[in-house]
């Protein structure tokens, strides 16, 4: 069975460091720098979230100490921070965890498609929320919308509207049947299957949590 990575003491400092940058507090949950950490530690961002409105409440008295001692001397956390992650593993952090079952179905979300190298999961889940929210007709590259996101994913439009041509494949409200050569079908499949017991709106509030990532 999958087991979460345990959580050390030490986190605080890579956690508060991030929680300091400005603006100063609490960050959103796929804010960027909140996913790389997430990513380096196998934890997810709801996790370090939560812990972060810890460090806002400063709730027990090893935060407390860590605040009094770091949160005036950014220099010296920096230090602290790196410091740390020159110990885990000397330099290679991933070794921490050799022979660590860890649970991945976050991470995966963040890593690049086998299928194309340009996309990745959380890209898809922005571009199928997308998709609910126009008409076959509409989904063109000069639709602003498809611009729009297009930008903020650092894709070209025509890249967008090939992913949202897959999904109306996937649709079975479309009756779509053809055959493609395309090789996002299968990765469009799955996050459709994924996302089939969900309503729109939970997808599109997913979709705007996701966006901080990109920004």
């Amino acid at each position: 069975m999958a087991k979460k990575a345990v959580w050390q003491d030490d986190y605080w400092l890579m956690l508060m460091q991030i929680y300091l940058h400005r603006p100063v507090g609490v960050k959103p949950l796929y804010n960027r720098e909140m996913v790389d950490l997430s990513l380096e530690l196998h934890i997810p961002p709801q996790t370090l979230q939560s812990r972060m409105k810890q460090i806002a409440q400063l709730s027990t008295p090893r935060i407390e100490r860590i605040w009094r001692t770091y949160s005036d001397k950014p220099m010296r956390l920096a230090r602290a921070v790196r410091l740390l992650r020159e110990m885990k593993g000397f330099g290679a952090f991933d070794d921490f965890y050799d022979g660590v079952a860890v649970q991945e179905t976050f991470e995966r979300d963040f890593r690049p498609l086998p299928e194309d190298s340009r996309l990745t999961p959380a890209m898809l889940i922005l571009i199928l929320d997308l998709y609910y929210q126009l008409t076959p007709s509409t989904m063109v590259s000069q639709t602003p919308e498809v611009v729009a996101l297009a930008r903020l994913i650092g894709l070209k439009a025509t890249d967008v509207v090939q992913v949202l041509d897959v999904f109306q494949i996937c649709d079975p409200y479309l009756e779509r049947n053809e055959v493609t050569s395309s090789p996002l079908l299968p990765p469009c499949q799955q996050l459709w299957q994924r996302m089939s017991d969900k309503e729109p709106q939970h997808i599109h509030a997913l979709a705007e949590e996701l966006k901080e990532y990109f920004r």
